[in-house]
């Protein structure tokens, strides 16, 4: 009984660290995806997956070329997330031992989009069925994300969909600075966390920029790498 006790005291300790540790890295990780996917991959968004929705409507409106994959994306991260859920149910896994499966996940799928986008060069044709292919794996891998998140760290915030995040941070600082007696409760998401992710998204963004000018197809390189960082953080 005791050693029961101390066990789930141990994974709550780690749970709590991988909570504070890794939503920035994963954040960085997402502007890397969510860039190199928009500019590469024939302007779709593979983080920001309702994005494609109004690209879409754009395009129907105003004319233009339209990509299957925009449309495509929000069906793939459904069916992504109902996998992740299956897996996460049959692995029979919780806590801190059920994020660090998850983290391979996203690694393995980010892992396959580097080795696709090598072999096939799918940005050498952005409206093409190779960079829709490509574009479906990086909405996949985003998706094991998101899961990881609800499922096994589900004190996180949101690590992708940054206008959650830009509109805490604002108004947490608002509150900070206002004389009066703040609005906001006192569990809500602090300042600090959400300028972390938010930052993290912008940087991730940035590198993945200078790295598509740089490396082309072997940007994807950079989020396959840090996925491996995320799941050896201890």
């Amino acid at each position: 009984m005791l050693q029961r006790s101390a066990d789930s005291a141990d994974d709550a300790a780690e749970l709590s660290r991988l909570e504070a540790r890794l939503p920035p890295l994963l954040s960085i990780i997402a502007g890397m995806v969510d860039f190199t996917g928009f500019f590469t991959l024939g302007h779709i968004f593979t983080a920001h997956v309702t994005g494609n929705i109004v690209l879409a409507a754009v395009v129907a409106v105003d004319g233009g070329s339209f990509h299957w994959a925009q449309l495509l994306a929000i069906p793939v991260f459904m069916l992504t997330l109902a996998t992740v859920w299956l897996i996460a149910q049959a692995s029979g896994r919780h806590g801190s031992s059920l994020a660090r499966l998850l983290l391979r996940v996203q690694f393995l799928v980010l892992a396959a989009l580097l080795i696709f986008s090598v072999i096939t060069r799918p940005s050498a044709d952005a409206a093409g069925s190779r960079a829709g292919a490509a574009a479906m794996i990086a909405v996949s891998a985003m998706a094991c994300q998101y899961a990881l998140l609800r499922l096994a760290l589900p004190g996180a915030i949101s690590t992708a969909v940054m206008t959650g995040n830009l509109a805490n941070a604002v108004l947490s600082a608002i509150d900070l600075l206002a004389p009066r007696t703040p609005l906001l409760p006192h569990d809500s998401t602090p300042l600090g966390r959400s300028l972390h992710r938010l930052l993290g998204f912008i940087f991730g963004c940035v590198a993945a920029a200078a790295a598509v000018s740089v490396l082309g197809d072997w940007a994807w390189s950079l989020p396959a790498a840090l996925s491996a960082v995320a799941v050896a953080v201890r």
